[in-house]
């Protein structure tokens, strides 16, 4: 039996990544896809999902920011913003907000002077 040069693979690697919110495909197979994710989209050109979780978090409550196309720089400039204007801590993991307490009111209301559209998501 001949030895076949490119076996097939089996991979779960894409299974739990997200869809580009560009091309909406997995993997991204935008244009120039390496140049586009270093550039923020504009804030009028945004939706930020909010969205308050509790589960496993050891019962803590954190107000969770989704969707926004910025670069890290930018990701971390916001967050500052955000953590400022709500007066508690928090962090970005994964290309999303994470700000401590049930802060929605205030994080939309940031994010709308700022120029961001907003959504409630979730419960």
């Amino acid at each position: 039996m001949p030895v076949d040069e490119r076996p097939t693979v089996y991979s779960t690697e894409w299974e739990s990544a997200e869809p580009c919110p560009r091309c909406k495909r997995i993997p991204c197979r935008c244009k120039d896809s390496s140049a586009k994710r270093l550039r923020s989209l504009p804030p009028s050109q945004q939706v930020a999902a909010i969205q308050r979780e509790k589960k496993g978090r050891g019962g803590k409550t954190v107000t969770v920011i989704r969707g926004l196309q910025l670069n890290p720089n930018d990701m971390k400039k916001l967050a500052a913003q955000l953590k400022q204007a709500c007066g508690t801590g928090g962090t970005v993991k994964d290309n999303v907000i994470e700000i401590q307490g049930d802060q929605r009111e205030k994080v939309a209301e940031k994010l709308r002077s700022l120029g961001y559209a907003t959504k409630f998501a979730g419960g």
